[in-house]
């Protein structure tokens, strides 16, 4: 992600320093940049020479505090609060009091990795999605002391780097995280309740998705879903919306995690045909997706077109929740939401209350 986030800054033309922990990660750098720009070159989207010149804007420095002089500094460290703070606080000595300070964290606060600094105003969220270079989506996170000029410097250099850039507020997975978690997780209760992974995601794909929720899984890995869910269910007070079901955590057990161990929900089956409730499978999982985006957007921060186009680019859904809600229609959403919450579990039933704004 680290090396990904460098190109994406040196091909739109900025002088860009890198480093790491890890000796051979830093010797190795140009060299898998150089790589990965070759492929492109050999397609025909980039020339020898633009290679040439983006790699010569990357300095690759053995210590970290010669990352200054830089207006932006970017880290993406393990998703753990104490090494982040670490390293902006080894790193804030040496910069100008102007410089922004990024994180690239997908589910730390932003707050919490500010404190203790000396400028903690200068400290922002920079949320890219991976493989950084191609994907458009970066979040923009702001916490409630960050300075307007650190926010606009941030997205001014952001953007013209070719991305689309959605400010949303410092809250447990931010956008695209935080309203995924119903498109797996309404599906693993389909699973449960016994309905086929493979039917459920024909569902989808039928819906206009490109993969189901659990082609998705499967694509990422359980292990990963796993361990996003837990962490935003442990930070959203475990609310019923946030369940983890014992579905994914079988899976991970099994070691059946997806592509990457050959076997995972669907992988390496082929695609199935829709149900003939396909429909109602779809209204389902889009239901709870919009009442998670509209619970969202209650709580400020965002924007209704911010959060479609956050979960358009980011995960590649044909449409965004609100988008969504407009083509169903209020009722249909809050009654199939009441239909749900009538027929769950105890332990789900908190899961299907409609935000204030379908209610």
């Amino acid at each position: 992600m680290g090396l990904g986030i460098a190109q994406v800054f040196a091909q739109s033309g900025h002088p860009v320093r890198a480093t790491d922990s890890n000796a051979d990660s830093r010797s190795s750098a140009r060299d898998r940049m150089d790589s990965i720009l070759a492929a492109r070159v050999a397609k025909g989207t980039l020339s020898d020479g633009e290679k040439t010149a983006i790699l010569d804007r990357l300095t690759v420095v053995d210590r970290a505090e010669d990352i200054a002089p830089a207006d932006l500094v970017i880290e993406a460290v393990v998703e753990r609060l104490a090494v982040k703070q670490a390293v902006f606080s080894l790193l804030e000595p040496y910069l100008a009091p102007s410089a922004v300070l990024a994180t690239n964290t997908s589910s730390l606060s932003v707050a919490a990795i500010a404190q203790g600094l000396t400028r903690p105003q200068r400290v922002i969220g920079l949320h890219f999605f991976n493989p950084a270079p191609v994907m458009r989506l970066v979040e923009l996170v702001p916490h409630a002391g960050t300075d307007a000029d650190a926010l606009t410097t941030a997205r001014r250099l952001t953007e013209a780097a070719g991305k689309t850039v959605i400010q949303c507020a410092d809250r447990p997975g931010f956008i695209v995280n935080r309203c995924a978690r119903p498109f797996y997780g309404e599906a693993l209760a389909l699973l449960e309740e016994g309905r086929s992974a493979a039917e459920i995601d024909a569902a989808m794909v039928a819906a206009g998705y490109r993969l189901g929720p659990f082609g998705l899984i499967d694509l990422v890995g359980a292990d990963i879903n796993l361990a996003a869910t837990e962490s935003l269910a442990g930070a959203m007070g475990n609310h019923p919306r946030y369940h983890v079901f014992d579905a994914l955590k079988t899976q991970v057990a099994k070691g059946h995690i997806g592509r990457k161990s050959l076997k995972g929900f669907i992988f390496p089956d082929d695609p199935a045909a829709p149900p003939r409730d396909a429909d109602a499978i779809a209204l389902r999982i889009e239901a709870t997706l919009v009442n998670e985006a509209a619970w969202l957007l209650s709580e400020g921060g965002t924007t209704a077109d911010g959060i479609d186009t956050a979960l358009k680019l980011g995960l590649n859904f044909p449409r965004g929740p609100f988008e969504t809600l407009a083509r169903h229609g209020r009722d249909a959403i809050r009654q199939t939401l009441e239909n749900l919450a009538q027929n769950a579990p105890a332990h789900l039933q908190g899961r299907y209350l409609p935000a204030p704004a379908l209610a």
